[in-house]
């Protein structure tokens, strides 16, 4: 007799991997037996003794009444299923990353990333969060080959009724058995098991369905009792009044005339008969009975979001300390949903993942939900302004984690600085040499032709087109005007200068002190007559030569 064959894919514990099962579902719904979708109700006509049995038999060992009425509440119960919702959804606000520690697998990385940035990872998470209620949550995972790996293409969110905790510890969750019973415990990398852990205990008595479920009871209570009340009273009091002297069949005609009216809102009546019409007070309906369905709501909410300020509007009114005092308290929630999530990932998927195409491994990449803080930029950015001048070391990581911006891609347009270059810009290989630092001249260059003038003499503006942002323009642009200077100093060293400059300066320095106003000073230099030919002769000189050697004259 040949002996099976042992698989050749281990797991992250170093066992044997059953290839067959990854491909077969072992939790799929049937028509009939323990994992039939078919149920009886439990949420109509549910009274608190029949809900008093439903949690003590979870507890001890039948949970799918209890599972069941879980669900119909999030159908039934509207603030109940809302407020589950927001939790639940929650969790799409915050950032999934994948982090290699040191010696991890780079490929392992780089698979991990792909699985995480498929479009349909979110719904993983969302319906790994139906444990809030429920206590557990299981999805089954179909794994094939597919781009050169063994990955999982579809995940299966199965029905928590399928499963049941074993009869000793309730510590176990198992696939029930077609007697009824529980089976194996359920195991990576056939099912992705998901058990918040909201409180101590076992876990059937950790979800939260548990504690509204007496909300639930009292609220439909509440609510069949004021639908009777509105029914009463939300039309006038009807009073038939008759004469001493009428016959029963006078009396019966009355009756019908009062009781048709509610329906009917007409009636007739004989003469002698009247109909009275009496209000009641409506408002005692909302008082006793809306008071205290919005009582059960709010502890609903505290129960679930962990405060009630952002759930609901109370009549009193709230400052705005105390919203962000509340919204606190629910960050801290939604934190630990986020680890815990995480967690379940790293256990049941990532780790097989690396471990089935890679081998078992010393170190593992692992998946992090990281929540955004509502972060004060301002106040950020002037605490840095303030403290790195005085030399404290902030790395742009941290800074990025903080403010919620990712890390550019390759090819993204940087913002930069009004006037400066970007700073890969800087640090980048020469095109012509290959030599970084020459690429960082340049640039220098050209940041410096952007700050100073056309030369050293004049101190004018630069023109718009030195700040370029090819780095052989910037050189190129300031070649020309090192060219341009030289023959402006050759041109100042020339003597010939002074005797144009001097009967210049002599006649407008005299208008100037002269002058007793500003129109005055204008007819003071048409008077003085200055000849100012010599200079355009001698500009229009340096001009020419400027051009001809190829600098510029501007």
């Amino acid at each position: 007799m040949v002996a099976p064959r042992r698989s050749s894919i281990l797991g992250p514990d170093g066992q044997p991997v059953v290839v067959s099962d990854l491909a077969r579902e072992k939790a799929a719904p049937e028509t009939f037996g323990m994992r039939n979708v078919l149920w009886h109700t439990e949420a109509t006509g549910l009274t608190p003794g029949r809900l008093a049995e439903i949690l003590r038999m979870a507890q001890v060992s039948h949970a799918r009444p209890y599972l069941t009425l879980a669900m119909e509440m999030e159908e039934r119960y509207l603030h109940y299923g809302a407020q589950l919702q927001t939790r639940r959804l929650a969790l799409d606000g915050v950032s999934i990353s994948v982090s290699a520690p040191d010696g991890v697998n780079p490929k392992a990385v780089d698979l991990v990333e792909q699985i995480v940035a498929a479009p349909d990872f979110s719904d993983v998470i969302q319906s790994l969060q139906d444990a809030i209620g429920k206590s557990y949550s299981v999805i089954e995972p179909i794994w094939e080959y597919e781009s050169g790996a063994l990955r999982p293409v579809v995940y299966k969110h199965r029905d928590a009724r399928f499963f049941e905790y074993d009869v000793v510890g309730r510590e176990n969750l198992c696939l029930l058995l077609e007697n009824g019973l529980p089976g194996e415990p359920l195991a990576a990398p056939y099912f992705i098991r998901h058990e918040p852990k909201s409180r101590a205990g076992i876990p059937i008595r950790r979800g939260l369905a548990r504690s509204a479920a007496w909300a639930y009871v009292m609220q439909t209570f509440a609510l069949q009792d004021w639908s009777a009340f509105c029914e009463i009273y939300g039309i006038p009091f009807r009073l038939g009044r008759y004469h001493t002297s009428a016959s029963d069949q006078d009396k019966m005609t009355l009756l019908r005339a009062v009781r048709n009216i509610s329906n009917d809102a007409a009636a007739i009546v004989p003469e002698g008969m009247e109909i009275e019409f009496h209000e009641t007070n409506g408002n005692r309906g909302e008082a006793v009975f809306g008071n205290f369905i919005d009582y059960l709501d709010r502890k609903v909410s505290l129960a679930i979001l962990g405060q009630t300020m952002t759930a609901d509007v109370s009549q009193q009114g709230g400052s705005l300390a105390q919203a962000q005092v509340h919204e606190n308290v629910r960050a801290d929630i939604l934190r630990a949903d986020a680890r815990q999530t995480a967690g379940t990932l790293n256990r049941d998927l990532i780790r097989p993942l690396v471990a089935m195409n890679f081998g078992p491994q010393e170190v593992y990449p692992h998946v992090a939900m990281d929540l955004a803080e509502n972060e004060d930029l301002d106040a950020l950015g002037g605490f840095l302004d303030k403290t790195v001048k005085l030399g404290l070391k902030v790395s742009q990581k941290y800074v990025r984690d903080r403010a919620g911006i990712p890390e550019p891609e390759p090819d993204d347009v940087l913002l930069t600085p009004e006037g400066a270059s970007a700073p890969d810009a800087a640090a980048a290989p020469d095109a012509q040499t290959g030599d970084p630092s020459a690429s960082a001249d340049k640039t220098q260059q050209k940041v410096q032709l952007s700050a100073v003038g056309c030369c050293p003499n004049c101190g004018a503006q630069p023109s718009a087109r030195f700040a370029v942002d090819d780095p052989t323009a910037a050189l190129e642009e300031s070649q020309a005007l090192a060219d341009t200077d030289a023959l402006v100093e050759a041109a100042l060293a020339n003597d010939g200068w002074r005797e144009i400059r001097d009967p210049l300066l002599a006649g407008l320095l005299a208008a100037v002190g002269e002058a007793t106003s500003f129109e005055d000073l204008l007819q003071r230099l048409d008077a003085a007559k200055i000849d100012s030919a010599p200079l355009i002769e001698k500009l229009a000189l340096a001009t020419t030569k400027a051009r001809l050697s190829g600098g510029s004259a501007d």
